[in-house]
């Protein structure tokens, strides 16, 4: 039976270092969101979940026409692994594997993610990781049967790294050429960055 994946796109987060919400700003005639959910529907995967806290009415209704489910993090003030954990808890119901895609990675490709959702699928490995250029990135993809109960007891301290980190002997690296696993939007420059990006 085919391996279920559902990507999860944490998008609750308060932007304090960019200084507006990043998940609605404009990029390349979408938002920032929208272009990453977007990418999501594109890889095929089993379904996407994203967890709303911040302008939690405004991120839904700027993707009221995509087949994407939405749950609410109550606790989003407390940062991103709440609102992993609190995603990860509605996937174990429903998901094999979660495939974690961060919300202000917007130059992601299709290919990449449905690369990594192959590799989980054609293999044994629980954990599947991009990388670039010896370096780690996103979106990142965990079992959730073999991990779930592991993760739910991390202090979140150092978020998901004593999980993605700590099993190496189950963990595949899948060699990326795409750069934008490795690049996320925390501020304006960043921002300004990846729109420079975007020029042809």
């Amino acid at each position: 039976m085919k391996k279920r994946i559902c990507a999860l796109v944490p998008a609750a987060g308060m932007s304090t270092r960019m200084g507006s919400p990043k998940q609605l700003l404009p990029f390349g005639g979408k938002t920032v969101l929208q272009t990453v959910v977007d990418t999501l529907l594109d890889a095929n995967l089993d379904g996407i979940l994203v967890v709303l806290g911040h302008r939690a009415d405004a991120v839904r209704e700027s993707l009221a026409e995509r087949p994407v489910l939405f749950h609410l993090n109550p606790d989003y003030r407390k940062g991103m692994f709440s609102s992993i954990l609190c995603g990860l808890s509605v996937l174990g119901k429903s998901a094999d594997a979660a495939l974690i895609a961060l919300g202000d990675q917007p130059n992601v490709r299709a290919r990449v993610v449905r690369k990594v959702a192959a590799a989980y699928r054609k293999g044994d490995r629980g954990i599947v990781v991009p990388v670039c250029r010896g370096k780690r990135g996103h979106p990142a993809l965990v079992d959730l049967g073999r991990y779930l109960s592991e993760i739910r007891s991390l202090t979140g301290e150092d978020g998901l790294k004593p999980v993605m980190r700590g099993h190496p002997d189950d963990t595949l690296e899948v060699e990326v050429e795409d750069d934008g696993v490795l690049r996320d939007i925390d501020t304006p420059e960043e921002y300004r960055a990846e729109l420079d990006r975007l020029q042809p």
